[in-house]
This record gives C-alpha cells, sequence and structure tokens, in this order.
C-alpha cells in the first residue's frame, strides 16, 4: 500500500485518515463547522505521530473538491497542495460526489440539499461509477430524477477511510485537485473535472 493522508474538509467536519503501507488506517475525526485551518496541522501531527511516521514517510495525499463549504475546501485544498508541493509527492483530487458513492453496493443516487431551494445531484451504478455527470438542479427536479430501486443517499458526510483506499489507486493526472465550487460567486472555468449547472 502507498502511505497517503486522506483529507475531506467538505462538510462541517475535519476528516482525516491515514493509509499505512500495512493497509491499517487511523481516522482523525471533529465535528466543526468553523476553525479547520487551525486544526488541521495539529490533527496531522498526531496522526503520524501516533503511527511513528513523519511526512518524509508520506507518499500520496488524496482530498475532497467539492462540492462544499467553500472555505472549508479552500483550507483542505491547501494543505493537500501545500504538503505535495513541501515533500514533491502526488496530490488526488475527488469529487465530494463520487467520494459518497464509495460506499454504494449497487445503483445509486447521491442527493444533496445545496440549499436556494437546489440539490447536487449524480447517479452511479455502484462506487465511483457515475451513471451521469453531477449537477446543480432544483430540488424538486433531483428528487424526480432518482434511479427507482436505487440507494439515495443525503448526507454529505464521506467516509474518509475509503477516500483514502480508493484515492490512493487513483492515478494523479488524471485526477488533479482542483476546486467544485459550483455556485456563481465560487464559479472557476469549466473543466472537465467541475460539475455542470443546469436549471438555473
Amino acid at each position: 500500500m502507498t502511505i497517503t493522508l486522506a483529507i475531506d474538509t467538505a462538510a462541517p467536519r475535519l476528516q482525516l485518515t491515514l493509509l499505512l503501507a500495512d493497509g491499517h488506517v487511523d481516522v482523525s475525526i471533529d465535528e466543526i463547522a468553523t476553525g479547520h485551518a487551525e486544526l488541521i496541522f495539529e490533527r496531522i501531527a498526531t496522526l503520524f505521530a501516533r503511527n511513528h511516521i513523519g511526512y518524509a514517510d508520506l507518499q500520496r495525499v488524496v482530498t475532497t473538491t467539492g462540492p462544499g463549504s467553500f472555505t472549508g475546501l479552500r483550507i483542505g485544498l491547501s494543505a493537500a497542495r501545500g504538503i505535495g508541493l513541501a515533500r514533491g509527492i502526488p496530490v488526488v483530487g475527488l469529487s465530494t460526489l463520487v467520494a459518497l458513492s464509495l460506499t454504494a453496493t449497487g445503483p445509486t443516487t447521491i442527493l444533496l440539499d445545496a440549499r436556494r431551494g437546489e440539490a447536487y445531484f449524480q447517479t452511479f451504478s455502484g462506487p465511483a461509477a457515475p451513471l451521469s455527470v453531477g449537477a446543480l438542479l432544483p430540488i424538486e427536479e433531483a428528487r424526480a430524477l432518482v434511479l427507482p430501486g436505487s440507494a439515495l443517499i443525503e448526507s454529505n458526510i464521506v467516509d474518509i477511510s475509503a477516500l483514502a483506499t480508493y484515492g490512493a489507486t487513483l492515478d494523479p493526472v488524471q485526477n488533479p485537485p482542483e476546486p467544485n465550487y459550483i455556485r456563481d460567486a465560487d464559479a472557476k472555468p469549466q473543466t472537465a473535472a467541475r460539475i455542470e449547472r443546469r436549471g438555473a
């Protein structure tokens, strides 16, 4: 196994996982809506210390890219990129919607309340196997598109251990740590990794 640090700050949590060479995972979770920046490196240091490794042992960083909290995402992405740059190691970014699908056991629909009467929406045939592109839709339109018989995920809490394990296998070139802010105020130029907006 590649020694991997996974970071998720898209939801009102600070989630970290250290995936070790033997496949063991060690998780750190803080239920916080703000204050990620003040805690993140302290929590990483604690994870490293209790597993007797240091930054020099780290081989990869994985982070969620959104949609989610603008401030939280910015902190998580900045930390991941900073560690990657300082250590010269790959940094992998994964859409929060794809990350949420990692616990799926069959057809699954992700439908997250995005406020303003809208929802983040994507369908999957299984873990990380999208049937549609992620989209921001009016919430009633999104509910009408839920696949019959599919599992419905409406929680924005990613399984951070699954993120670490899956992210350790991905090609960093094809999965860059680029944010999916989506909303107009945070919009970035459209790329293949971004989620399209429909039904404005």
